[in-house]
C-alpha cells in the first residue's frame, strides 16, 4: 500500500528537520563559546585539593590561568570568591565561580567531555564517586596521625592504616588505577597519597602507608607517578616537607595559659 503526504505535511516536516538542525548548531556553538571563555584556578601551592583540579584541567587540555592565594593571609578577592567556606581552590570560568574540588571536578568533566574522567558505565561512575567520597570523609582518620603525638599518635596510626586497608581491597583491588586501566577521577581525588601523606609521616616520625602492609597501594602511587600530567606537575618534596614540619610543630606546640 502506497503512503504519501500532503503538501501541508510535507511543509510541518520541512519546519521541523530545520528547527532540530538550528537547535543542533545552536547547542554546538554554545559550547564551543563556553569552552574558549577564560578560566582560572585560585590555589594554594601546598594543597592536594588545587592538585585535583589543575591535573583534570591538564588531562582535559583545558588552557587555565593559576592564582596563587596566601592561605593564612587570605585577600578579598578569595574572601569575595567563597565567601561560604573561605578556602581555594576556586574555579572561575566565563566568570562564573565555582568552589570545592570535588564539585569543580564534576563541572570539569560536564563542561569538557574529551578524555573523560568518570567511567562510561552507570555502576562504576557511582562507585568511582563513591571512593573520592569515602576519602573525603576519612579524612579526619587517614590525617590523625600528624595531628597528635605519643599514645593517641600511635592509635590514629592504627586508624589511619585501617581506612587505607579499605582503599586497597575494596577500592583498588588488583586495577592499576582506581578508575581501571587508566587514571580517573577518584585517581585525583586520592592523589594526595602520591606526594603529601609521604611528608605527612616524615613529618610526624611515623610510617603508616608501609610497602609490606600495602603493596597495591604502593603499586599505585609508582603507576600514579608517572602519568605525565602527575610527574609535570606536583609540588616540590623538599618544601612540602618543610611546610608539613611547620605545621606539625604548630598541633603539637602545647597549649599557652
Amino acid at each position: 500500500m502506497a503512503w504519501s503526504l500532503s503538501r501541508s505535511e510535507l511543509h510541518r516536516l520541512f519546519r521541523l528537520q530545520l528547527y532540530v538542525h538550528i537547535y543542533s548548531r545552536n547547542k554546538k556553538m554554545s559550547r564551543s563559546k563556553t569552552n574558549m571563555e577564560e578560566v582560572k584556578v585560585i590555589g594554594f601551592w601546598a594543597s592536594p585539593y588545587v592538585y585535583r583540579v589543575t591535573w583534570a584541567l591538564n588531562l582535559k587540555g583545558v588552557k587555565y590561568e593559576y592564582q596563587e592565594e596566601d592561605i593564612f593571609n587570605k585577600s578579598g578577592l578569595l574572601l569575595q570568591y567563597n565567601p561560604v567556606h573561605k578556602k581555594v581552590p576556586v574555579f572561575v570560568h566565563g566568570g562564573k565561580l565555582i568552589a570545592e574540588s570535588s564539585v569543580i571536578l564534576e563541572y570539569i568533566e560536564e563542561t569538557w567531555p574529551q578524555n573523560p574522567l568518570l567511567p562510561t558505565d552507570p555502576h562504576a561512575r557511582a562507585m568511582a564517586r563513591f571512593w573520592t567520597k569515602f576519602r573525603d570523609d576519612k579524612k579526619p582518620d587517614l590525617y590523625g596521625f600528624f595531628k597528635r603525638a605519643g599514645e593517641e599518635q600511635i592509635q590514629a596510626a592504627k586508624e589511619a592504616q585501617e581506612c587505607l586497608k579499605i582503599l586497597e581491597e575494596h577500592g583498588l583491588q588488583e586495577k592499576k588505577f582506581f578508575d581501571g586501566d587508566k587514571i580517573g577521577m577518584t585517581d585525583l581525588s586520592m592523589g594526595w597519597l602520591a606526594f603529601w601523606f609521604e611528608a605527612m609521616e616524615e613529618a610526624a616520625g611515623v610510617q603508616v602507608l608501609e610497602a609490606n602492609s600495602f603493596p597495591r597501594l604502593h603499586a599505585w602511587i609508582r603507576n600514579f607517578k608517572e602519568v605525565p600530567v602527575v610527574k609535570e606537575n606536583h609540588p616540590d618534596q623538599t618544601r612540602l616537607l618543610a611546610y608539613f614540619k611547620w605545621l606539625r610543630e604548630m598541633y603539637t606546640k602545647p597549649a599557652t595559659t
